[in-house]
């Protein structure tokens, strides 16, 4: 198996949900006993949450940045950003590095596309919906994404960093997708992009009105299909 680094801590529970799913699913495919070589380099989040402005972005980039660097002089062989918001400095972070990056949009297009499916409503952190570095991705593989509704944008995004990241799921929170999802299908969506690695938290991804692509259960299929040499 290669060795997979990860940038971990954006937040700690999607990085602890990351470690589960790989080695449970390395387990079923390699060996009871099997685990995933791993290196995690958690990040402390309180300094890379909410950026807004460019200079944070920037200071952001530096800190991610030397983060990979690291992850790959400790062996490395390839890399993950186990969060979708942080996929905004996908390229500064694989201009820096000689090791792969897989990125978690790519890998949610590609399965979308397998799939045959067209038409979908985005839902993560406000840039994941609104700006064009996440939506690009999935658009280039043939995907029609519903315009974001500011309003849903600005109650996922509170859900998300004053609920989820922390590692609290309250029902009114799992009320107020529901609603979402189900406006979105009335809206014309065929599938819904879960583009926040915490939100099958909230979301049942196997049984709900729309079809699911959960970016988190994504991007861990493609990191086994890497360890295992099968990409």
């Amino acid at each position: 198996m290669r060795k997979l680094g990860m940038i971990g801590g954006l937040s700690w529970v999607s990085t602890a949900m990351y470690y589960d799913r790989i080695n449970r699913a390395v387990q079923r495919r390699v060996a009871p006993m099997a685990s995933a070589p791993l290196l995690i380099e958690s990040l402390d989040f309180h300094q890379l949450w909410g950026l807004l402005e460019d200079q944070d972005w920037k200071r952001a980039e530096t800190v991610l940045v030397d983060s990979a660097r690291r992850l790959e002089q400790a062996g490395a062989e390839g890399l993950l950003i186990c969060a979708n918001s942080g996929h905004r400095l996908y390229d500064e972070i694989a201009a820096a590095i000689d090791i792969p990056v897989l990125h978690i949009a790519e890998c949610v297009g590609v399965a979308m596309e397998k799939a045959g499916c067209k038409n979908a409503a985005l839902i993560g952190t406000r840039n994941v919906m609104i700006e064009g570095f996440y939506r690009q991705r999935l658009v280039a593989h043939g995907v029609d994404l519903l315009p974001p509704d500011m309003t849903n944008v600005e109650a996922i995004d509170r859900i998300i960093y004053e609920e989820l990241v922390v590692g609290k799921v309250t029902r009114s929170a799992e009320r107020t997708l529901r609603t979402i999802i189900t406006r979105k299908e009335q809206e014309g969506a065929k599938a819904i992009v879960l583009a926040c690695t915490e939100l099958d938290l909230l979301v049942d991804v196997d049984a709900n009105v729309l079809p699911v692509f959960d970016s988190t259960r994504i991007h861990c299929d493609a990191a086994l299909e890497w360890i295992l040499g099968e990409e």
